[in-house]
């Protein structure tokens, strides 16, 4: 048998759906029917600057009222209205949306995207919190008479005529029990102030005392009284709807501390974005002084299509790593889900993605040719970003390692190519391999830092948290036959190995004996002695752990992976120099006091890397008086 035909979709099943689980959260409601406000005053200046529309446009003014006595809701606007016949087909129609087919009618008119709604569900947001919601409107429409809805919830409505005498809308919602909370000013002024603090269109919410002068006192001096004045919760014209030539330095600044009225420091610079083709998009981004701690924090960047909040969590749009960025992002071509709540793949995305990395990496080299010692100065506070940039986007590196800055352990700044010239000649070893000499800790690498400059080598400081992967990154961006290796790894003149050989003072007979010593001494398992042929003013003792092994262990730590290294225990090379004087003093004393000069310069070698605590440095100490 074989049969075709239609499937049947029944209102009364999808309506609970629609008005219970269309959106995540219940405060919605307010956004979307202010948006709709919104939407219905923006379209009578269309229709008025196209001559459509020949009465006063008026004051365009969205109120917002509560009554907790009725258990009443109310938005109100003066915009273009409806008629009832309006009325049934873009309210009782569900997903018909009256925006859709006004931007469709005037789509030649530049700004007739203005309009925000789209998808025609918003309204019904309100039975999220309603029991009965009714609405009161007049058309713009000359001779129009006013109009009155009800709905209890159900598919069933009624339309009678309404009351309103001027132009434009009511929606009044009659709150349920589930949602007195909303009948709460403060409530309401925080979901205000959440998605309708940058909507184009005054919203006003009750009224604020303030403070006004009024004459002088007796004195002469300025006198005050208090008086009720209008509440407009939002800035209409916000500094990202403007061009840059608008703006000074102090705009952006003020409009950071209106986005961010907490926040301790200022902005170090900005980027405005402002793009038409292939998509629209505007918007703001601070960098935010950063130092040197890596916290994403995901919400500081807020997503607005044509000025209505819609999101902070903008992860698919901005790259992972201008999470570390604030500001704002307004586009009207990123595409929403009916609840306007949450983003969808599109090809869009990655294009705003794409460009606003591009725009970012623009500006960074832009600062650093234009001003290099201003870049120079913010780099403490932008070099984590730079960094967490170029690990994570390849297209951002691409620029990125013009201006990426290298800082050794005297404050001194160079990019990739000014430090390769500085050390290719001199930190070369005999098999041509240029070598980085790093510390991660200036204080607990101090004695290794002052071997390697006795040498005229330099050291470059990279103690942040990114810099355990950002090493492997120099080694491959970083120049030819680059290797970087940390100034503790081993004694400098194996870390950067000459053709020229030191000679052991030793006999391979007293190298045995040394070892036996300072093996006794030191009685550890992770300790492995070795004898090494150095120069008379090195250290007598230095403790060393393998570069590969423990670059293997930080990366084991700050990723949560490579769990094998990650559990191996620590293991550590104790160079002793045989050319040290200490070393023949060693072997020519007694047993006894052998050892115990060997456990003391052991014990000063652990000391100078901040590996000698509690009851072993009280013995060091003890044994370092009774020796003077």
């Amino acid at each position: 048998m074989q049969e075709k035909g239609n499937i049947s979709i029944h209102t009364e099943n999808i309506f609970p759906v629609i008005k219970k689980f269309l959106y995540s959260d219940n405060e919605i409601f307010l956004r979307e029917l202010v948006s709709n406000a919104v939407d219905a005053s923006q379209k009578v200046k269309r229709l008025s600057a196209l001559g459509q529309f020949q009465g006063e446009v008026g004051d365009l003014v969205v109120d917002v009222k509560f009554d907790p006595e009725a258990k009443t809701i109310t938005i109100s606007d003066k915009g273009i209205g409806m008629t009832a016949e309006e009325v049934k087909k873009y309210i009782n129609q569900i997903a018909f949306s009256g925006a859709t087919e006004f931007m469709e009618k005037f789509k030649e008119a530049n700004d007739a995207n203005e309009i925000i709604g789209r998808f025609g569900l918003g309204f019904y947001s309100a039975f999220m919190v309603a029991d009965t919601v009714e609405i009161q409107t007049l058309s713009f429409q000359e001779g129009a008479s006013p109009a009155k809805w009800v709905c209890d919830g159900s598919t069933s409505y009624e339309i009678s005529e309404g009351s309103r005498t001027e132009r434009g809308t009511d929606v009044i919602l009659h709150v349920n029990e589930e949602s007195l909370e909303f009948l709460n000013k403060a409530r309401l002024g925080e979901i205000l102030d959440k998605y309708g603090k940058f909507l184009p269109v005054p919203i006003r919410f009750g009224t604020v005392t303030e403070n006004v002068e009024d004459g002088q006192d007796e004195e002469g001096k300025p006198a005050y009284k208090s008086v009720e004045v209008d509440h407009f919760i939002n800035n209409t014209n916000p500094a990202w709807t403007k061009s840059p030539t608008e703006l000074s330095d102090a705009d952006y600044i003020a409009f950071y501390k209106e986005l961010y009225p907490y926040a301790q420091d200022e902005p170090l610079f900005w980027i405005h974005l402002n793009v038409d083709y292939p998509f629209n998009l505007t918007g703001i981004l601070y960098f935010p002084k950063i130092k040197n701690e890596l916290e994403v924090q995901r919400n500081k960047i807020k997503l607005y299509s044509r000025q209505v909040f819609i999101t902070d969590e903008v992860k698919d749009i901005v790259p992972e790593f201008l999470m570390l960025l604030h500001g704002v992002i307004d586009s009207p071509d990123i595409p929403l889900n009916v609840s306007r709540s949450f983003l969808q793949a599109d090809s869009n995305v990655k294009k705003i993605n794409n460009y606003i990395t591009k725009k970012v990496a623009d500006k960074l080299s832009e600062i650093f040719k234009t001003d290099r010692k201003g870049f120079e100065e913010k780099w403490n506070d932008i070099g984590l970003f730079i960094k967490y940039g170029i690990l994570s986007d390849e297209k951002f590196a691409e620029k990125a390692n013009d201006f990426v800055l290298l800082t050794n352990t005297t404050k001194e700044s160079a990019t990739f190519t000014e430090y390769y010239d500085k050390v290719k000649d001199l930190q070369v070893d005999k098999d041509g391999n240029v070598i980085y000499l790093y510390t991660q800790d200036v204080d607990q690498q101090d004695s290794f830092i002052n071997s390697a400059k006795a040498k005229g080598y330099d050291v470059l400081t990279l103690d942040g948290p990114l810099d355990t992967h950002f090493t492997s990154y120099i080694e491959q961006k970083g120049g030819e036959k680059v290797q970087l290796k940390r100034v503790d790894a081993d004694v400098i003149d194996k870390l950067i190995q000459k053709d020229q050989v030191v000679e052991l003072a030793l006999s391979e007979e007293e190298s045995k004996q040394a070892s036996t010593i300072f093996e006794k001494a030191i009685a550890r398992t992770d300790m492995k002695v070795e004898i090494d042929a150095l120069a008379e003013d090195e250290l007598p003792v230095s403790v060393t752990i393998d570069e590969f092994m423990r670059r293997m262990k930080d990366m084991a730590k700050t990723n949560g992976g490579m769990n094998f290294y990650g559990s191996l225990p620590d293991n550590y090379k104790v160079s002793v120099n045989g050319n040290h004087p200490l070393v023949k003093r060693i072997l020519a004393a007694t047993e006894e006091e052998a050892a115990q000069l060997a456990k003391q310069a052991f014990d000063l070698a652990l000391l100078s890397r901040g590996l000698l605590t509690g009851a072993d440095l009280t013995a060091f100490v003890k044994r370092s008086v009774s020796l003077i």
